[in-house]
């Protein structure tokens, strides 16, 4: 159902839907364990529940933890609701940071620790406090315009986005389970259906649209009919998203494991071609049969997003869904076959383009237009001379240029030939080999009598070179080879 591996508390019993008091027991396996970061992030939050209360407070686990621990799942991370205010909050725990506190949120984090962003194979350090709130008007379709503070849990439970996530949770009372919105008959039912009026939610925070599409595709839940059909009227309002939001949302869509799931529920929903018109494009786009018996371009894309292992890194996810985003725009049929001239070129092009718009770094952005820019040179290896294979084998991050061919061959015709020639060499070959160190420098040339200057470059790379195609191993040799190569630079 997710990436996350499977929660084992100290209790255990064999029906995990007991249902008889709302008491949760939580199933188990026994070859995966949380690790010790989640066990102690639990044991945290449990504590902040337990220290609230001791004050007078209601405190209960909420969200995402619940629903996840209702699944056997280890969460990723830890909320609380309560009805204590956050300067409440604040002087219970002396470490809080007050980062959303005017949305009636702060964050407690770990031994004092403060709060740092968790990457995709990390979870945070800190548990985030939230207290009871009604929410007012989202005039920027994401923030509530005002926030009133509410003594009632149920009250703030019908603010919140999807049933699933609208679940609390006691911890010091057996697991309890309060359940004021239907949310595990929806976990029952695999559904992911908004709380109250679809419309509605997804007017107050658009984001909601695609975090629907991302539930439904990680569980492989449903999504009902009433959310499914506001997502389609509402779709075109998700450009008032911010770039970054949706862009997050998208990648963990890529990297959560059901990545085609995903990218099939936003073109059906409508939201493909709002936040990715390129890739909208793509249906349709007819290839020649001959090395692409699949089908068209999107069809094509859908197969290797089948492929993204879960928990892939971004760069890999997002190259792999652009790799022929260059297709669409240069399709022709010419004599001969089908023909898209030049793609790789323009997909670099459309790659660079979309990752400005969606505010990747440019570290992200290089290695994304990069893996779009090689993926068709593995047809090339092995004819490559000595020296260009070897480079090509250093390009940075070289195991995801690889695992993309890899995919790129299964999702097309199968042979992976040329994939198994290239992981050989690789194997194969020395480090030292692949990035040997320079015979000689710019300094040495200067030292030779040869004034600094543009051809020091052409001079360097044909040493390079000779050094890598095996014909120059010493710096001697190297010596003789700029004395012998370039008689009349100096």
């Amino acid at each position: 159902m997710t990436d996350e591996g499977v929660f084992h508390p100290d209790e255990v019993a064999a029906d995990p839907w007991d249902a008889q008091d709302d008491r949760l027991q939580l199933p188990t396996q026994q070859h995966l364990r949380p690790s010790y970061n989640q066990t102690a992030m639990r044991q945290h939050a449990t504590n902040i529940v337990r220290e609230l209360r001791n004050r007078g407070f209601q405190a209960y686990f909420a969200g995402g933890c619940v629903r996840d621990m209702l699944l056997g799942l280890a969460p990723a991370d830890y909320d609380v609701a309560t009805d204590a205010t956050p300067p409440e909050v604040m002087r219970i725990f002396p470490e809080t940071y007050a980062v959303g506190a005017q949305f009636g949120v702060v964050l407690v984090p770990l031994s004092g620790e403060p709060p740092r962003e968790a990457g995709p194979s990390e979870h945070p350090n800190y548990v985030e406090v939230a207290t009871f709130r009604n929410d007012g008007t989202y005039s920027d379709g994401r923030h509530p315009d005002q926030v009133s503070y509410a003594k009632d849990p149920e009250e703030d439970v019908q603010r919140r986005d999807f049933t699933i996530n609208g679940l609390l949770m006691d911890p010091l009372d057996g697991n309890r389970v309060l359940d004021f919105v239907g949310g595990r008959d929806d976990l029952r039912a695999g559904m992911i259906r908004a709380i109250g009026d679809p419309e509605l939610r997804f007017r107050e925070d658009k984001l909601r649209m695609l975090r629907a599409v991302r539930f439904a595709a990680r569980f492989h839940y449903a999504i009902d009919s009433a959310t499914f059909a506001s997502i389609q009227r509402l779709a075109p309002l998700i450009e008032q998203v911010s770039r970054e939001r949706a862009r997050d949302e998208l990648t963990k869509m890529l990297t959560e494991g059901s990545a085609r799931t995903a990218f099939e529920l936003l073109d059906s929903t409508g939201l493909l071609k709002e936040v990715l018109p390129e890739v909208d494009r793509m249906h349709g786009v007819e290839q020649p049969p001959q090395f692409h018996p699949e089908g068209d371009v999107w069809i094509h894309t859908l197969l290797l997003l089948e492929k993204l292992p879960p928990r892939c890194s971004r760069t890999l996810a997002w190259g792999t869904l652009l790799h022929d985003v260059g297709k669409p725009p240069t399709f022709r049929v010419a004599p001969d076959r089908i023909r898209f001239d030049g793609h790789v070129e323009v997909g670099v092009r459309m790659a660079e383009e979309i990752c400005r718009r969606l505010h990747f770094s440019n570290e992200d952005m290089r290695q994304i237009a990069d893996l779009v820019a090689n993926h068709m040179r593995f047809a090339d290896a092995e004819r490559m001379k000595e020296s260009t294979l070897k480079r090509f084998l250093r390009l940075p991050k070289f195991d995801e240029h690889l695992e993309l061919h890899r995919m790129d061959c299964l999702s097309s015709y199968g042979d992976l030939s040329l994939y198994d020639f290239v992981r050989e060499r690789l194997q194969q070959t020395p480090a030292e080999e692949i990035r040997p160190q320079p015979l000689l420098t710019g300094q040495d040339l200067i030292a030779l009598g040869y004034q600094p200057g543009p051809q020091f470059r052409d001079m360097l790379a044909a040493i390079e070179d000779a050094q890598l195609e095996g014909t120059l191993k010493s710096r001697e040799e190297a010596l003789e080879f700029v004395r012998r190569e370039f008689p009349h630079a100096g």
